[in-house]
């Protein structure tokens, strides 16, 4: 029987994947879970429909949360306020461990720890092990409304800002301006140089945003609810309350912690993790430098990301392999249709 042919690009693909086999063989890979930004249904919708991973791991969520998550986050897509609420969080969730699952069985993806910055430490801590994905997703189900009833009582008007090309000497000239109006405002996030997450009062954003400007910075995206400010220790004390009713365990691969780059290996340590990050800020670099020093040499990004696989921290220190959802949809040859190509 004639053997099919095989066309030139189906070779140049075989060929490609195995040369990224012969790398990971030589290199020590992270499986980094990225932070939610905003991310739109249209990007995401076909991979959480026709995925198997994702289906697997939504008919879970639906089944926890008591609702169909895909339809809940289709039909809010365009609502500004429905963007970091609990439905979304959970299909963002899904997404990246889906996304990881696809990793593992189709790009032979084997990490020796993992990270996830921001609300990507939910997705590491059940990717680690620590946590089912069926009890991740009630802990962000719960923490949503715990956040929602705290910020309808405190810090009403506050939201978390992102400033970029920052030099950090001129961020804080920028905040001195408020401490000598009498505002409040905590930095809830060091990502690259020059680049912060800043927590204040949504009515002198605009003020704010017009004065990094000046400075010369530029002025990223402004989120609610905001986050990992030194000023909602409250709302970490409510969250313990939501935490303890969990079984937190040892991750089965170490955990690189997002607020100062400790490597976790215990459950303790994951625990505080998950609590810190209500009232400390997140320090990127402080993770780049803990995986460096683990002799890792490539990180996967698995989710939607358009921040942390693309700062200079990252691509300075890291080959990046973006797993996104858009990857996983394009149709991949198998490494046996490169043996037949070579026969």
């Amino acid at each position: 029987m004639t053997e099919p042919q095989i066309t030139e690009p189906q070779a140049a693909e075989a060929q490609a994947a195995e040369e990224r086999t012969a790398a990971q063989e030589t290199s020590r890979t992270a499986m980094v879970f990225p932070g939610m930004g905003p991310f739109r249904f249209t990007d995401v919708g076909e991979f959480l429909l026709t995925n198997p991973h994702a289906r697997r791991r939504l008919a879970i969520a639906d089944e926890v949360v008591g609702y169909s998550v895909f339809d809940r986050y289709r039909q809010s897509d365009a609502e500004e306020e429905a963007q970091y609420a609990a439905h979304t969080q959970i299909a963002f969730l899904t997404i990246c461990l889906a996304l990881a699952d696809w990793a593992e069985e189709t790009l032979g993806e084997r990490p020796e720890l993992c990270a996830g910055p921001s609300f990507g430490q939910r997705a590491a801590v059940t990717y680690a092990g620590s946590l089912p994905f069926e009890e991740t997703v009630r802990l962000t189900a719960e923490l949503a409304r715990c956040e929602e009833e705290y910020f309808r009582q405190e810090h009403q008007e506050a939201v978390t800002h992102c400033v970029i090309h920052t030099p950090e000497e001129l961020l804080q000239e920028a905040l001195a301006e408020l401490d000598a109006e009498g505002e409040w405002h905590d930095v809830s996030g060091y990502i690259d140089r020059g680049f912060y997450l800043v927590s204040l009062r949504e009515p002198v954003l605009d003020r704010f945003k017009k004065r990094i400007g000046e400075l010369g910075g530029y002025n990223m995206y402004t989120m609610w609810p905001p986050v990992h400010a030194p000023a909602f220790g409250a709302l970490r004390r409510k969250a313990e309350e939501v935490l303890a009713t969990f079984e937190v365990t040892d991750p089965k691969l170490p955990v690189v912690a997002d607020q100062n780059g400790e490597l976790l290996t215990g459950a303790d340590g994951v625990r505080t993790m998950l609590l810190d990050t209500f009232d400390h800020p997140i320090r990127w670099p402080d993770m780049v430098e803990t995986m460096r020093e683990q002799g890792i040499t490539r990180v996967c990004i698995a989710g939607p990301d358009n921040l942390f696989g693309r700062v200079n921290r990252t691509v300075d220190n890291f080959e990046v392999v973006a797993i996104d959802a858009r990857k996983a949809m394009r149709p991949r040859v198998r490494q046996r249709s490169a043996r037949r190509a070579r026969r």
